[in-house]
């Protein structure tokens, strides 16, 4: 169906930007730590990774809507608001990237590529898990248990993730390279995930 202007104004109107806006100022402010001294720099690393798990949280909250029971029976398909809803967080999304890594002092950049790798699959994650809660429950706001899992799985996998599947390791590790694939094959499985989770709910399907 096409999608008019009204329609993206209206899902715009509905995006919780407060909450968004101040996970990503308190992810900005960890990364500008970077540049209080030589061991903040030293740390740039694990600074600029805690920014974009603080981020990541925000957008668990990009699918809340108090109104859910209310629009669901306006002729605009949940995919589709869903699809409008990250089309507008993708632009913010990269504009806070781009700003957190110019606040990180260049001679301590972490491979950019790589590093950008790690903040699309924690982000990705974010949204998927918000998709999946609105699929498989009845809740209008899943942002908050949403970025309470993501946070407590984060120190989970930090802690006690297998050593031979690690995902958070130093550059100097041997293991980058490795961890990377990881990530590439976890951001595919949450995008592979949040499309399946985008369709409409099984329980409302259901009803219908």
């Amino acid at each position: 169906m096409p999608v008019n202007r009204q329609l993206v104004f209206a899902v715009h109107r509905t995006v919780p930007w407060g909450t968004i806006g101040a996970a990503g100022a308190a992810g900005l402010l960890l990364a500008a730590l970077t540049r209080t001294g030589e061991s903040a720099e030293g740390l740039s690393l694990y600074l600029l990774r805690a920014a974009i798990l603080a981020f990541a949280v925000g957008l668990a909250f990009l699918l809340d809507d108090p109104a859910r029971h209310t629009t669901a029976a306006v002729p605009t398909p949940r995919p589709v608001r869903i699809a409008l809803r990250v089309a507008l967080a993708v632009p913010a999304a990269a504009a806070w990237w781009t700003v957190a890594l110019l606040l990180v002092p260049p001679r301590v950049w972490p491979p950019v590529g790589d590093i950008t790798l790690e903040a699309g699959a924690a982000f990705v994650l974010a949204v998927t898990g918000a998709a999946a809660a609105v699929r498989f429950s009845e809740v209008a706001r899943p942002g908050l248990p949403v970025a309470g899992g993501l946070l407590t799985t984060a120190v989970l996998a930090m802690l006690f993730w297998p050593r031979r599947w690690a995902l958070f390791v130093p550059v100097q590790d041997e293991r980058w390279a490795a961890a990377h694939d990881r990530w590439a094959v976890v951001l595919a499985g949450a995008v592979i995930l949040g499309v399946v989770s985008a369709v409409e709910p099984v329980r409302r399907r259901v009803r219908l």
